[in-house]
C-alpha cells in the first residue's frame, strides 16, 4: 500500500513483476510477487511551465523594445529643420548633432537597440529550457545596464526638450519651438519612444529576477 501510495503521488506505474528460481534438480519455485517501480514518464513541473510562459513574455517585450529604440534613433537621428528666412551671413537652421545630447540619446538608443536583437537567441533558449540559470542571468546583468544607459539618454535629452519648448528667461534662453514647429514635435516623440523603451526594460528586469529566482 505504501509503494503504491508512493507511486500516485510521484507520477510514477507499479508493475509486478514475478522472480523465478530454478534450483538444479531442475525443479523450479515461484517467488511472490515483487511490486517494480517502472517510470513511464512524468509530466512538466509546474516550475517549467511558468518559466516557459515568462520566456514568451520576456521575447514580445524585447521585440516591443527594439521597436521602441530604432524608432527613436531613427526619428532622431533624421531630424533636421531650415527656416525659410535667412540672412547674409546667418542661417537658421536646427539639427540634431548641433546638440551633444541629442547625439548622444541616438547612440544610447542605437546601442540598446543593438543589444536586443542580439539577445533574442538567449530570450529563445530560455523558453525551451526555462530551467537555465546561466543564460537568464546573463540577461538580466545586460538588461540592467541598457536599462541605465537608455534612461540617462532619455532624461538628458528631455531636459533639452524642455528647454527648448520653455527656454529659460534666467538666462536668457529663447524657446527654440516657437520657430522651429518641426524639429521640437519629431526630437519630443523620439524621447517619448525612448522612455516607453525604458519601462519595457524594467519590466524585462523583474521578469528575469523573478525567474532566476523561481529556478
Amino acid at each position: 500500500m505504501d509503494l503504491s501510495r508512493s507511486g500516485k503521488e510521484s507520477g510514477d506505474i507499479a508493475i509486478p513483476v514475478r522472480e523465478v528460481k530454478s534450483s538444479r534438480s531442475g525443479k523450479g519455485t515461484t517467488a511472490p510477487p515483487v511490486p517494480t517501480t517502472i517510470r513511464l514518464g512524468q509530466g512538466p513541473s509546474p516550475a517549467a511551465g511558468w518559466g516557459r510562459v515568462v520566456g514568451i513574455i520576456d521575447l514580445i517585450l524585447r521585440i516591443c523594445a527594439i521597436t521602441a529604440t530604432l524608432a527613436a534613433a531613427a526619428v532622431m537621428g533624421t531630424t533636421d529643420q531650415s527656416l525659410p528666412f535667412f540672412t547674409q551671413f546667418f542661417q537658421f537652421q536646427a539639427s540634431y548633432d548641433d546638440f551633444p545630447t541629442f547625439t548622444f540619446f541616438l547612440a544610447g538608443n542605437a546601442i540598446t537597440c543593438t543589444y536586443l536583437v542580439l539577445s533574442l537567441p538567449f530570450s529563445i533558449v530560455s523558453i525551451v529550457r526555462p530551467h537555465v540559470v546561466g543564460a537568464r542571468m546573463l540577461l538580466l546583468i545586460f538588461d540592467t545596464i541598457a536599462l541605465a544607459l537608455t534612461m540617462s539618454a532619455a532624461s538628458a535629452a528631455a531636459a533639452i526638450v524642455y528647454l527648448a519648448h520653455n527656454g529659460n528667461p534666467g538666462t536668457n534662453w529663447p524657446a527654440l519651438c516657437q520657430q522651429f514647429n518641426e524639429f521640437c514635435p519629431r526630437v519630443s516623440g523620439a524621447v517619448v519612444g525612448s522612455f516607453l523603451a525604458v519601462l519595457i526594460l524594467v519590466v524585462l528586469v523583474i521578469l528575469s529576477a523573478a525567474a532566476i529566482r523561481r529556478i
